[in-house]
């Protein structure tokens, strides 16, 4: 179980509820938090003070007093006429975390939401009760409107959700599930919608990804510079320690540890004096992108255990703060950052590969075939890296430069961070294929080359490829091989088997 408070909630436990299905539960704190908040809305409205948020429109209707008995009408409204979203729905497991995420800032007792409201969520989450939530429609301010409208739909007895596997309509899936809906009161149709979670939950699962891709990104260059006979001397400590920064330090010596005890590299001057950029700078090239990531996962930690959506209400003095938290701006920017840190990943190993399968750089059989000419090899395993690498060059384009105004101009800037989140985690995606590409290409030349030369962590990793894909002879369907290595690469299981032999790395 996974207790929420709204202020301790970690990435490493985002992934535990969205891919595990964990179980979850407000904190007594978080509990007692929401409490205050909500004593507050209802003292306001029982004063008949005006609030926005509370008794007023939204947005360009911000000025529009509500009556009490329109209230509740008002927050259904609000849930209804916002939720247009358009496109695939978002992976179960992004859903969870959007969930789970709108639990936790609710949690920390700023928002004024019911605290029955909330453990409606908690059920869903429990019984896997999962909003179909579009993927397309959020322009990142105010908030994540659009898709955490469609998370509430359900909640309310309209929309659709997934239920055991299927699809059904949201007050069907409710029912059978066996969880109440509820009747949005004031206030509490705002707070569920107006914060960042949607790009949160993604950008969450996106950085767990990446910082998997990042080490095995490091493995995989390791096992081309073994099955190459790379030159070691530019991974030494001391020219590192000259240029001292965290990222190329930290590459540098996951390749040495990686290499411990390989009989295949070399040092300058045994075969040649010097590698070609894509082997001898790798600590600087996977450096830089290891500095970029470590930027983007301090945003997205404070942002887990943030409140993002508006007004606030303040129990100290009781105050209502109409502010602009809902703002995505720091979470685009950061996964914009995210995105291109990422892209150079599968750039760099894309450049290896061609190293590996092109027989005047590798000094192999051309495209690493046994038989060549009647066997093509992975000729067009290298077309299918660098149709990735084009892809991940567009998808890198910045999304968070761009505003488009709206609400009449009163939202007359607006972050795009939710796309900023998608397109990073399709470009970790993309590269996490190219890195797959790699490692079957790397351990074909390893065989070559004799794989019981290889290094510690080398041969772990070769060892990890070569349990789903077996040396290959003659032509076959690559796809399929293709497909097991990725899974590897994605599951973190060319990682867990390298750190196990050589140790765990930076």
């Amino acid at each position: 179980m996974i207790y929420i408070d709204g202020n301790h909630l970690t990435i490493e436990e985002v992934v535990r509820v969205a891919r595990n299905l964990e179980p979850v539960a407000l904190s007594e704190d978080g509990k007692k938090n929401i409490k205050i908040s909500r004593d507050i809305v209802e003292r306001k409205i029982a004063e008949k003070l005006v609030v926005y948020g509370l008794n007023t429109g939204f947005g360009k209707f911000a000025n529009i007093a509500v009556s009490d008995t329109d209230l509740d009408t008002l927050q259904y409204n609000l849930i209804v006429s916002d939720a247009v979203g358009i496109g695939n729905p978002f992976p179960q497991d992004v859903t969870r975390a959007i969930m789970l995420l709108r639990m936790n800032a609710l949690a920390k007792g700023f928002s004024g939401i019911r605290l029955e409201t909330v453990e409606v969520m908690a059920e869903m989450l429990n019984k896997g009760v999962h909003p179909v939530i579009p993927e397309k429609g959020s322009v990142g301010s105010s908030g994540d409107l659009c898709p955490l409208a469609h998370m509430v739909l359900p909640m309310i007895g309209l929309g659709e959700a997934e239920y055991k596997g299927e699809v059904l309509p949201g007050a069907e899936a409710m029912k059978a599930a066996g969880i109440p809906t509820v009747t949005l009161k004031a206030k509490e149709g705002l707070a569920l919608i107006n914060g960042t979670c949607a790009m949160l939950g993604v950008a969450s699962l996106a950085v767990h990804d990446a910082e998997i891709l990042m080490k095995t990104a490091d493995i995989s260059a390791a096992l081309t510079i073994d099955a190459l006979g790379g030159i070691v001397d530019p991974y030494d400590p001391r020219i590192q320690m000259v240029r001292p920064h965290s990222g190329q330090i930290d590459v540098a010596a996951n390749l040495r540890s990686l290499l411990q005890e390989s009989k295949l590299t070399t040092h300058q001057g045994e075969v040649r004096l010097q590698d070609a950029y894509t082997l001898r700078c790798i600590p600087q090239i996977h450096g830089g992108s290891r500095m970029a990531f470590d930027y983007v996962k301090t945003v997205i930690e404070t942002e887990i255990n943030s409140v993002t959506d508006n007004p606030l209400i303040f129990p100290d003095n009781e105050d209502v703060f109409s502010g602009g938290n809902f703002h995505g701006q720091p979470v685009a920017i950061a996964m914009d950052t995210l995105g291109i840190a990422m892209a150079e990943y599968a750039n760099v190993a894309e450049r290896r590969i061609e190293r590996l399968v092109n027989p005047a750089l590798s000094g192999l059989p051309g495209f690493l075939c046994v038989k060549e000419g009647l066997n093509d090899g992975f000729m067009v395993a290298q077309y299918a890296a660098a149709a990735l690498v084009s892809e991940n060059k567009i998808l890198a384009h910045p999304a968070s430069v761009d505003s488009i105004p709206t609400s009449a101009n009163q939202e007359d800037h607006v972050s795009m961070g939710t796309i900023a989140a998608r397109t990073a985690a399709q470009i970790i995606n993309n590269a996490q294929h190219v890195l797959a590409i790699e490692l079957i290409c790397a351990a074909q030349a390893a065989d070559f080359k004799g794989a019981e030369k290889l290094g510690k962590g080398t041969h772990a990793a070769y060892e990890s490829v070569r349990s789903e894909v077996s040396f290959m002879e003659t032509d076959r369907e690559l796809y399929i091989d293709q497909r097991k290595a990725f899974k590897l690469v994605q599951a973190g299981t060319i990682l867990k088997n390298a750190e196990e032999k050589s140790g765990a790395l930076a």
